[in-house]
Protein backbone atom coordinates (compact mmCIF):
# COMPACT_ATOMS: atom_id res chain seq x y z
CA UNK A 1 0.00 0.00 0.00
CA UNK A 2 1.03 3.13 -0.63
CA UNK A 3 2.58 5.49 2.15
CA UNK A 4 -0.18 8.51 2.60
CA UNK A 5 1.84 12.08 3.16
CA UNK A 6 -0.82 14.52 4.53
CA UNK A 7 1.54 17.06 4.21
CA UNK A 8 3.50 19.57 7.04
CA UNK A 9 1.36 21.93 8.70
CA UNK A 10 1.50 25.36 9.15
CA UNK A 11 2.07 24.91 12.72
CA UNK A 12 5.67 23.06 11.82
CA UNK A 13 7.04 26.64 10.36
CA UNK A 14 5.25 28.00 13.81
CA UNK A 15 7.55 25.26 15.80
CA UNK A 16 10.78 26.02 14.17
CA UNK A 17 10.06 29.80 14.55
CA UNK A 18 9.81 29.59 18.24
CA UNK A 19 12.76 27.07 18.77
CA UNK A 20 15.08 29.79 16.78
CA UNK A 21 13.82 31.97 20.02
CA UNK A 22 14.00 29.49 22.51
CA UNK A 23 16.53 27.01 21.67
CA UNK A 24 17.15 25.41 25.09
CA UNK A 25 16.31 21.58 26.91
CA UNK A 26 13.95 23.83 29.02
CA UNK A 27 11.73 25.02 26.11
CA UNK A 28 12.02 22.02 24.07
CA UNK A 29 11.77 19.21 26.30
CA UNK A 30 8.10 20.08 27.60
CA UNK A 31 7.27 20.04 23.64
CA UNK A 32 8.95 17.40 22.31
CA UNK A 33 5.86 15.36 21.91
CA UNK A 34 4.81 18.20 19.65
CA UNK A 35 8.00 18.19 17.96
CA UNK A 36 7.43 14.76 17.07
CA UNK A 37 4.03 15.17 15.61
CA UNK A 38 4.92 18.43 13.44
CA UNK A 39 8.09 17.48 12.30
CA UNK A 40 9.83 14.21 13.01
CA UNK A 41 6.47 11.82 11.77
CA UNK A 42 5.84 14.03 9.14
CA UNK A 43 9.50 13.81 7.94
CA UNK A 44 9.58 10.14 8.05
CA UNK A 45 6.57 9.84 6.24
CA UNK A 46 7.73 12.11 3.71
CA UNK A 47 11.02 9.86 3.19
CA UNK A 48 8.95 6.97 3.11
CA UNK A 49 6.69 8.22 0.19
CA UNK A 50 9.75 9.76 -1.52
CA UNK A 51 11.44 6.53 -1.49
CA UNK A 52 8.35 5.11 -3.25
CA UNK A 53 8.44 7.85 -5.67
CA UNK A 54 12.35 7.16 -6.76
CA UNK A 55 11.56 3.25 -7.24
CA UNK A 56 8.81 3.97 -9.43
CA UNK A 57 10.09 7.09 -11.45
CA UNK A 58 13.64 4.53 -11.77
CA UNK A 59 15.37 7.14 -9.94
CA UNK A 60 18.47 5.72 -7.97
CA UNK A 61 18.26 7.34 -5.04
CA UNK A 62 17.40 5.94 -1.52
CA UNK A 63 15.13 7.43 0.77
CA UNK A 64 13.89 5.18 3.86
CA UNK A 65 13.70 5.69 7.35
CA UNK A 66 17.73 6.44 8.03
CA UNK A 67 17.02 9.44 5.84
CA UNK A 68 15.93 12.16 8.29
CA UNK A 69 18.98 14.03 10.24
CA UNK A 70 18.78 14.15 14.09
CA UNK A 71 17.73 18.03 15.63
CA UNK A 72 20.44 17.43 17.94
CA UNK A 73 23.29 19.61 17.27
CA UNK A 74 26.58 18.12 17.86
CA UNK A 75 28.04 21.11 19.53
CA UNK A 76 31.47 19.00 20.71
CA UNK A 77 33.87 21.44 18.56
CA UNK A 78 31.16 24.56 17.96
CA UNK A 79 31.42 28.00 19.87
CA UNK A 80 27.60 28.08 19.52
CA UNK A 81 26.25 25.70 22.37
CA UNK A 82 22.44 25.33 20.97
CA UNK A 83 21.00 22.08 21.46
CA UNK A 84 18.92 21.82 18.46
CA UNK A 85 18.90 22.63 15.03
CA UNK A 86 16.41 25.52 13.56
CA UNK A 87 15.54 23.02 10.82
CA UNK A 88 14.73 19.40 9.51
CA UNK A 89 16.52 18.12 6.72
CA UNK A 90 17.34 14.57 5.27
CA UNK A 91 19.47 13.11 2.60
CA UNK A 92 19.25 10.43 -0.14
CA UNK A 93 22.16 8.83 -0.72
CA UNK A 94 23.23 7.79 -4.69
CA UNK A 95 22.23 3.79 -4.34
CA UNK A 96 21.73 2.07 -8.26
CA UNK A 97 20.75 -1.32 -8.44
CA UNK A 98 23.17 -4.12 -6.45
CA UNK A 99 24.84 -0.93 -4.86
CA UNK A 100 24.44 -1.18 -0.44
CA UNK A 101 21.06 0.20 0.51
CA UNK A 102 22.88 3.54 2.06
CA UNK A 103 27.19 4.11 2.88
CA UNK A 104 28.48 2.35 5.81
CA UNK A 105 27.77 5.59 8.28
CA UNK A 106 26.32 8.91 7.77
CA UNK A 107 29.32 10.76 7.68
CA UNK A 108 30.01 8.39 4.50
CA UNK A 109 26.74 9.42 3.26
CA UNK A 110 26.42 13.29 3.93
CA UNK A 111 30.14 13.81 1.93
CA UNK A 112 29.50 11.08 -1.47
CA UNK A 113 27.02 12.17 -3.87
CA UNK A 114 22.94 12.47 -3.41
CA UNK A 115 20.22 14.30 -3.00
CA UNK A 116 19.30 16.88 -0.03
CA UNK A 117 15.73 18.21 1.36
CA UNK A 118 15.90 21.76 3.50
CA UNK A 119 12.40 22.76 5.69
CA UNK A 120 13.00 25.73 7.58
CA UNK A 121 10.91 29.39 7.59
CA UNK A 122 11.76 30.57 4.17
CA UNK A 123 14.47 28.65 3.81
CA UNK A 124 13.03 25.37 2.68
CA UNK A 125 15.81 24.20 -0.31
CA UNK A 126 16.26 20.78 -2.25
CA UNK A 127 19.21 19.72 -4.28
CA UNK A 128 22.50 17.62 -4.27
CA UNK A 129 25.79 16.86 -5.77
CA UNK A 130 28.67 15.88 -3.06
CA UNK A 131 29.65 18.32 -0.59
CA UNK A 132 32.98 18.19 1.09
CA UNK A 133 34.06 15.10 -1.19
CA UNK A 134 36.88 13.66 0.02
CA UNK A 135 40.53 14.32 -2.08
CA UNK A 136 39.94 11.64 -4.08
CA UNK A 137 36.59 12.44 -5.37
CA UNK A 138 37.49 16.06 -5.38
CA UNK A 139 40.78 14.99 -7.59
CA UNK A 140 38.59 12.73 -10.04
CA UNK A 141 35.89 15.73 -10.94
CA UNK A 142 38.79 17.98 -11.55
CA UNK A 143 40.36 15.38 -13.68
CA UNK A 144 36.80 14.76 -15.47
CA UNK A 145 36.87 18.33 -16.07
CA UNK A 146 40.08 18.95 -17.48
CA UNK A 147 40.34 15.66 -19.78
CA UNK A 148 36.15 14.91 -20.51
CA UNK A 149 34.50 18.25 -21.05
CA UNK A 150 32.06 17.72 -23.65
CA UNK A 151 31.01 14.87 -21.14
CA UNK A 152 31.08 17.17 -18.07
CA UNK A 153 29.13 19.98 -19.90
CA UNK A 154 26.29 17.62 -21.16
CA UNK A 155 25.45 16.93 -17.87
CA UNK A 156 25.86 20.58 -16.25
CA UNK A 157 24.33 22.16 -18.95
CA UNK A 158 21.17 19.98 -19.83
CA UNK A 159 18.60 22.64 -20.32
CA UNK A 160 15.79 20.81 -17.64
CA UNK A 161 18.96 20.73 -15.19
CA UNK A 162 19.57 24.25 -15.77
CA UNK A 163 16.22 25.43 -15.72
CA UNK A 164 15.37 23.54 -12.53
CA UNK A 165 18.50 24.55 -10.61
CA UNK A 166 20.94 26.91 -12.28
CA UNK A 167 24.51 26.15 -12.48
CA UNK A 168 26.76 23.80 -10.24
CA UNK A 169 27.97 25.40 -7.43
CA UNK A 170 29.93 25.56 -4.39
CA UNK A 171 32.62 26.79 -2.05
CA UNK A 172 35.15 27.70 -4.27
CA UNK A 173 39.30 28.31 -3.93
CA UNK A 174 40.70 31.42 -4.88
CA UNK A 175 42.90 30.09 -7.70
CA UNK A 176 42.82 26.60 -10.07
CA UNK A 177 44.36 23.93 -8.10
CA UNK A 178 47.89 23.05 -8.65
CA UNK A 179 48.46 21.02 -11.72
CA UNK A 180 45.83 23.46 -14.06
CA UNK A 181 46.42 26.46 -15.81
CA UNK A 182 45.22 29.37 -14.49
CA UNK A 183 43.35 30.55 -17.51
CA UNK A 184 42.05 26.84 -17.96
CA UNK A 185 38.74 27.97 -20.27
CA UNK A 186 37.09 25.70 -17.05
CA UNK A 187 38.29 27.23 -14.10
CA UNK A 188 35.46 27.85 -12.34
CA UNK A 189 34.65 24.52 -12.12
CA UNK A 190 38.21 23.09 -11.43
CA UNK A 191 38.09 26.07 -8.11
CA UNK A 192 35.43 24.24 -6.52
CA UNK A 193 35.99 22.02 -3.31
CA UNK A 194 31.97 21.01 -3.69
CA UNK A 195 29.85 20.18 -6.68
CA UNK A 196 26.42 21.34 -5.41
CA UNK A 197 23.24 22.16 -6.44
CA UNK A 198 19.62 23.41 -5.36
CA UNK A 199 16.62 25.58 -5.75
CA UNK A 200 14.24 27.19 -2.96
CA UNK A 201 11.31 26.05 -2.08
CA UNK A 202 8.58 28.13 -0.80
CA UNK A 203 6.89 27.83 2.18
CA UNK A 204 3.92 26.85 0.16
CA UNK A 205 5.24 23.77 -1.53
CA UNK A 206 6.84 22.46 1.85
CA UNK A 207 3.46 22.48 3.42
CA UNK A 208 1.83 21.20 0.12
CA UNK A 209 0.54 17.27 0.52
CA UNK A 210 2.62 16.94 -2.81
CA UNK A 211 5.27 17.79 -1.52
CA UNK A 212 6.65 13.98 -2.42
CA UNK A 213 6.53 14.63 -6.17
CA UNK A 214 7.82 18.24 -5.84
CA UNK A 215 10.38 16.65 -5.11
CA UNK A 216 10.91 14.06 -7.04
CA UNK A 217 10.79 16.02 -10.26
CA UNK A 218 13.19 17.89 -8.62
CA UNK A 219 15.53 14.79 -8.89
CA UNK A 220 14.60 13.38 -11.90
CA UNK A 221 16.00 16.84 -13.92
CA UNK A 222 19.18 16.72 -11.96
CA UNK A 223 19.37 12.60 -12.63
CA UNK A 224 22.50 14.15 -15.72
CA UNK A 225 24.24 15.12 -12.92
CA UNK A 226 24.08 12.88 -10.39
CA UNK A 227 25.38 10.10 -13.06
CA UNK A 228 28.25 11.88 -14.11
CA UNK A 229 29.20 12.95 -10.12
CA UNK A 230 28.30 9.00 -9.47
CA UNK A 231 30.49 8.07 -12.77
CA UNK A 232 34.01 9.89 -11.67
CA UNK A 233 36.41 7.45 -10.40
CA UNK A 234 39.04 7.48 -7.46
Amino acid sequence: MATAFAGFQPESLHFLIELALNNDRAWFQPRKAEYERLLKEPLESLCAALGERFEARGIPLRADVRSPFRIYRDVRFSKDKSPYKTHVSASFPWAPDGAPALPRSRSESVHHVGGYFHFEPDEGYVGGGMWHPERPLLEAWRSAVATDAPNVHAAIDNRAFVKEFGEVDGERLMRTPPGYAADHPDAALLKLKDVTFGRRLSDDEVLSSELPDILAEAFAKAMPVFRLLASLRT
